[in-house]
């Protein structure tokens, strides 16, 4: 069976069009000369592995997509791809559960390029409950729990703000990596319908960051959310997972997470 594979200057004029990078832009960058850019672009000339991954550096082209440019060069794939429960990658698995685990009594997830739940700590079940189980089947995600109305956003006290602030990340992301399931998950999450807010003005941090506040038993729990990604992985698995955690904004909801995870668990002593 022939499978089609597109032209390595399509690839390449496709992400430098999508970091909106002129050839000359990109020539400059690349320091080489945009006559030699705009051979490769056209397939006038053929570029070395090391040049074709120069260029694919500068214009920051996921591991996955690089090994697509390779293909279409005519060379062999560079990056791996191997599950987390790889032997090869027991060292970086062995850290992200150290991290996890450390961030307790706050929550803390990994997730993949599609937002899809790889990992949590003990934390993660408190902010989970009351979401439809239908929701918590594999592969769970992320994206569709906090925003669900049988997930997380019933219970979302500024829902219209932090909605706002994640579909602006997955729009980012789409413009990234023009993933299709990414895009497809857009389409899915505009969809859900948004309730009405409850009484209450949402908490004011002076516009540094945007908080996810959740209406629980013990009252409104206040979380600031950071993003860590490896910095210079070279396997496809690892350059495409980020490790979400939620910071408490106040006093009070450090304490209240420090007094659940410690409380005692239903048939525990």
């Amino acid at each position: 069976m022939n499978v089609h594979v597109r032209p390595l200057g399509d690839h390449l004029r496709e992400w430098r069009q999508r970091r909106r990078m002129s050839q000359m832009d990109l020539a400059l960058e690349a320091e080489i000369s945009t006559r030699h850019l705009s051979f490769i672009e056209t397939g006038r000339s053929q570029p070395s592995r090391e040049m074709l991954l120069h260029l694919a550096e500068q214009l920051e082209v996921p591991l996955r997509e690089r090994n697509a440019m390779l293909v279409a060069a005519g060379f062999a794939p560079m990056f791996p791809e191997r599950p987390l429960d790889d032997p090869g990658l027991e060292p970086a698995r062995r850290a992200l559960d150290l991290i996890l685990a450390g961030h307790e009594p706050y929550p803390a997830i990994l997730v993949d390029r599609r937002w899809n739940l790889v990992a949590g700590n003990r934390a993660l079940p408190l902010m989970l409950q009351g979401v439809d189980p239908a929701l918590l089947e594999p592969p769970v995600n992320v994206l569709r729990v906090a925003l669900h109305p049988k997930g997380l956003a019933g219970r979302t006290a500024n829902l219209s703000e932090w909605r706002g602030h994640l579909l602006e990340r997955l729009r980012r992301e789409i413009s990234q990596t023009a993933d299709a399931g990414l895009i497809a998950l857009m389409e899915e999450l505009k969809r859900y319908p948004v309730p009405p807010a409850p009484d209450g003005r949402p908490q004011d941090f002076g516009g540094v960051a945007v908080p996810f506040q959740l209406m629980t038993d013990a009252g409104v729990l206040s979380f600031f959310s950071t993003t860590t990604v490896f910095g210079t992985p070279v396997d496809i698995t690892l350059s495409e997972l980020a490790l979400e955690t939620f910071l408490p904004a106040d006093a009070a909801t450090a304490e209240a997470m420090r007094v659940a995870l410690n409380a005692p668990q239903e048939g525990e002593p």
